[in-house]
């Protein structure tokens, strides 16, 4: 039997509850994982409080997309990502359905491996975000010629995409809350806080302009001085302004209703991830875990959007 974290019915963090499953063997090209991590995300509260829709055969609903673990069995054909997999090996898995879970089922492909100098914590906060980010930045093509605007540049999936565009060359400009900025610097992106006036400390701060947004928040604001300070609207992008971006031009990423789900750039972005953080090129912040049992107090955590990196549970 696995401990599985399930929404039983939609609304707020209260709904979830922990139950337990049957977990079996897996079929042919899967493998089943014991759960180290698993990393919460902001898609995971959405998906059970009604805005993607309410239907009641979607209940109880498993959560989570993204965990780290060890490989307990292997089915027939079972072939990972970067290659065989072996009972005992060390593993992330995304996408990876269900993975609140102390035990998991995951299609052999989902699996890549795991480095062996990260911790499981960090590990299991790195795919869906990492993935994120590398798909923002593909979708805006930003080189060592940009100066990009990230908004929400401390949160889970900023930090990713501040390392990231810096490895690239380009030039970060990152909004964030002033507590926030010392790290942004170390990090090499040139901080900014947001709040009215956004745009014009933007200029201030970027005076031959900005040539790539990436909009991480969806508040009117990020979205209102992207359109201002971006010539070509393509060269926005956006994972959480649903209602604006269609009528604005402006590109819209993730697992949202009319987004683009970018399933291959992510895919393939998952070994060039964990190369990244095993050569220590990329570094994964946790900003809290929570035991299993504790997911409703995790989700309202993330809920107050003051996060800085990852939330993490632990079975």
């Amino acid at each position: 039997m696995s401990n599985v974290v399930v929404a039983t019915g939609y609304g707020g963090p209260e709904v979830l509850a922990v139950v337990d499953e049957p977990v079996g063997d897996p079929g042919p090209g899967q493998v089943r994982i014991a759960v180290r991590a698993a990393g919460v995300n902001p898609i995971d509260v959405k998906a059970y409080s009604g805005a993607f829709g309410t239907d009641p055969s979607a209940l109880p609903m498993r959560l989570g997309a993204e965990a780290a673990g060890v490989v307990t069995a292997v089915g027939p054909g079972a072939t990972g990502a970067a290659g065989p997999v072996s009972v005992g090996d060390e593993v992330i898995a995304y996408r990876a359905s269900g993975a609140y879970a102390t035990d998991l089922i995951v299609p052999g492909a989902s699996v890549v491996p795991k480095p062996a100098t990260l911790p499981w914590e960090q590990a299991g906060g790195l795919l869906l975000t990492g993935a994120t980010a590398v798909h923002t930045l593909e979708a805006v093509k930003v080189g060592s010629e940009d100066t990009v605007l990230v908004h929400g540049g401390s949160g889970g999936v900023g930090l990713f995409a501040v390392q990231l565009a810096v490895a690239r060359g380009a030039t970060v400009i990152a909004t964030a809350s002033p507590a926030k900025h010392e790290l942004l610097r170390e990090l090499g992106a040139v901080p900014v806080a947001y709040g009215p006036g956004l745009a014009d400390r933007v200029r201030a701060a970027a005076p031959a302009g900005v040539t790539a947004a990436i909009d991480l928040v969806g508040t009117d604001e990020a979205v209102d001085a992207s359109v201002e300070l971006v010539p070509d609207r393509r060269r926005i992008a956006t994972i959480a302004a649903f209602g604006r971006a269609p009528g604005l031009g402006i590109q819209l990423l993730g697992g949202g209703p009319g987004a683009d789900p970018g399933d291959d750039i992510r895919a393939a972005a998952r070994t060039q991830l964990t190369s990244a953080t095993a050569a220590g090129e990329l570094r994964v912040f946790v900003a809290r875990t929570y035991p299993l049992g504790e997911a409703a107090a995790a989700h309202r955590d993330i809920k107050s959007g003051h996060t800085t990196g990852k939330i993490v549970l632990l079975p």
